[in-house]
């Protein structure tokens, strides 16, 4: 699945599968992987008023949202004096808005200086190079608590934090290889990411490059189009990433 989430941008319809197919915890992890920009609520320090404003948002390795923000933002200042805030990450498409599916995520905010985390959200932005060195910038990571979707008409459900995010037990060689793993795929395999794009997650045609990979999939974008390429099966490392890579592509090659 593919979609372009900026404000009048069109996605891919989460809504195709017959209701008792439908799995909420699969699009739930979809949308919180894929969305790139969405509404970020703080608690006004003034007095305590919900405050919502429009951030890009990107995923640390476990799904955890990632905002790069400026002290000279309401919404920064607002979570230096309460860090509990939530985000609506939505689908955006033709027809009816509420038709769609989105989800809210709920944690508290707290600054990370984890350079994994900084890499991926550049990563995911890359326009955010031009100011993310700025001294009145840091990056912020949710550590969530819950979640809640609605997936469209009569298709809502709470969900656990421990069943949004991706369990990172044994991938630290994967998140190792990451950095690695990303420059090869851009630099010799846009094939294969067309392939993946086109023919796994139904997105255009266009200049696909990834953007970051966990245990359970990877992303991938071409300007303000993003792409979420789920994993057949859990990779923890090199060779398994690899191996599923490969076997990706021979099947979306045959089913061309």
């Amino acid at each position: 699945m593919s979609t372009k989430n900026e404000p009048g941008g069109a996605g891919a319809d989460l809504r195709g599968a017959p209701a008792k197919e439908y799995d909420g915890l699969a699009v739930a992890k979809h949308l919180l992987r894929v969305i790139r920009a969405g509404a970020l609520a703080t608690l006004d320090r003034e007095g305590g008023h919900p405050f919502a404003s429009l951030v890009t948002v990107a995923t640390d390795h476990d799904g955890a949202p990632l905002f790069l923000l400026s002290t000279l933002s309401g919404h920064t200042a607002n979570l230096e004096a309460d860090p509990r805030a939530s985000v609506l990450l939505a689908e955006r498409g033709k027809g009816d808005p509420l038709a769609h599916p989105r989800l809210t995520v709920i944690g508290r905010l707290a600054r990370t200086s984890a350079p994994s985390a900084r890499a991926r959200f550049l990563a995911r932005h890359p326009k955010a190079r031009l100011y993310a060195g700025f001294a009145d910038f840091s990056l912020w990571r949710m550590e969530v608590e819950r979640a809640h979707l609605n997936g469209g008409f009569a298709r809502a459900m709470g969900i656990a934090a421990e069943d949004l995010l991706t369990p990172l037990d044994g991938a630290d060689a994967l998140i190792a290889a990451e950095a690695g793993a990303l420059a090869h795929l851009d630099e010799d395999h846009r094939d294969a990411l067309a392939l993946y794009a086109t023919r796994i997650a139904k997105a255009p045609s266009a200049d696909w490059r990834a953007s970051g990979i966990d245990p359970e999939g990877l992303d991938l974008i071409a300007g303000d189009l993003a792409a979420r390429i789920a994993f057949p099966e859990r990779v923890r490392d090199g060779d398994a990433l690899r191996r599923v890579l490969v076997e990706m592509a021979r099947r979306a090659r045959d089913a061309g």
